[in-house]
């Protein structure tokens, strides 16, 4: 087994039913315009699409989100060792698409990290995740929803908000730039969203939804989609209007448009990594964090799930130190 093409990478990928879109070709076409360099090994029975990043000249790091796909990946660590030593990789860090309690039923034996992986404390896709089940008609969807939920979504066409699909994304990087500074996060430039919409949607495979309310633009999101699973990765929002509950008529228009595509799951894709019991006793005072977020989510009537999380494989034990030490201190100053 050797490393494959990405017309290669595509063609095993097509007998997969359901692979992570982290592993699709898009989303790799998406970051390595973006400064990552792409690796690609496979058998014909697993493979994985790795990510390679610069950390300091001449030093990389390797990644595979939600990956590798397939079965039987102990046939994978020798080619995907030569990739990542060949390109001066500190360590690389495994992110599988496996839920928590539930990964042993679904690989079957072959699911063992060799003794040289060691789980990590560092994660860099959400550990933990609501999952809205699509399946039923609409009625039912709207069913398993809190009764809150159900009153916002009604409420927002009564306040004259209205949705529709989009394709140039000004607007939403508008909003995002407000959400990002109202919430404190860091954002992407325009033309990275912009990318990443233009390489799915011209697969349809994403949608840019606007909301509206006399014209102004007052909340968006981007949803994504692949085999039967969709995942709500971008929402933005202005500090205006927000009694109108856009945000909860955009959600429902999203679920709705990945049922249409013939998803039966919905992955809203990121909570606070803590249990059910500790997540709804603290809901309400908590603001911090993913916090807030949780508080809009948990009404869509979402399973929570976590991920068995990262594990990581380290090529120089010195270098890999010193990342652990100075994520620790980026921790701590947070």
């Amino acid at each position: 087994m050797a490393a494959i093409s990405p017309i290669e990478w595509d063609k095993f990928l097509s007998q997969f039913p359901d692979p992570h879109i982290l592993q699709t070709s898009p989303w790799g076409r998406l970051k390595a315009d973006f400064g990552w360099h792409l690796a690609f090994v496979a058998s014909h029975e697993c493979g994985a699409q790795i990510l390679i990043k610069r950390i300091l000249p001449g030093i990389n790091f390797a990644y595979i989100p939600k990956g590798p796909v397939g079965q039987n990946w102990d046939q994978l660590w020798p080619d995907i060792d030569a990739i990542c030593r060949a390109r001066n990789c500190v360590f690389l860090k495994v992110e599988p698409d496996y839920w928590e309690n539930a990964y042993p039923k679904q690989a079957g034996n072959s699911f063992r990290f060799p003794d040289e992986f060691i789980q990590s404390h560092h994660s860099i896709q959400p550990l933990r995740t609501l999952i809205v089940d699509l399946k039923g008609e609409e009625s039912q969807i709207l069913g398993r929803m809190k009764q809150k939920t159900r009153y916002n979504i009604k409420l927002a066409p009564k306040k004259n908000v209205i949705v529709n699909p989009q394709v140039e994304l000004s607007a939403f990087y508008d909003l995002m730039k407000i959400t990002g500074q109202r919430d404190q996060f860091g954002i992407h430039s325009l033309a990275y969203y912009q990318r990443a919409y233009d390489l799915f949607h011209e697969r349809d495979q994403c949608q840019m939804l606007l909301a509206e309310f006399e014209g102004s633009p007052i909340s968006a999101l981007i949803v994504f989609r692949a085999g039967y699973r969709a995942w709500y990765f971008y929402g933005a929002s202005s500090n205006l209007h927000r009694d109108r509950m856009p945000n909860y008529l955009l959600q429902w228009e999203a679920i709705r448009w990945a049922k249409s595509q013939g998803c039966c799951e919905y992955d809203l894709w990121g909570v606070p990594d803590v249990d059910l019991a500790t997540l709804e006793t603290n809901f309400t005072s908590r603001n911090d964090g993913l916090w807030g977020v949780y508080r809009f989510k948990r009404g869509f009537g979402g399973e929570l799930k976590r991920s068995i999380g990262p594990w990581d494989r380290v090529y120089n034990p010195f270098l890999y130190r010193l990342y652990s030490v100075w994520l620790k201190y980026r921790k701590d100053e947070g």
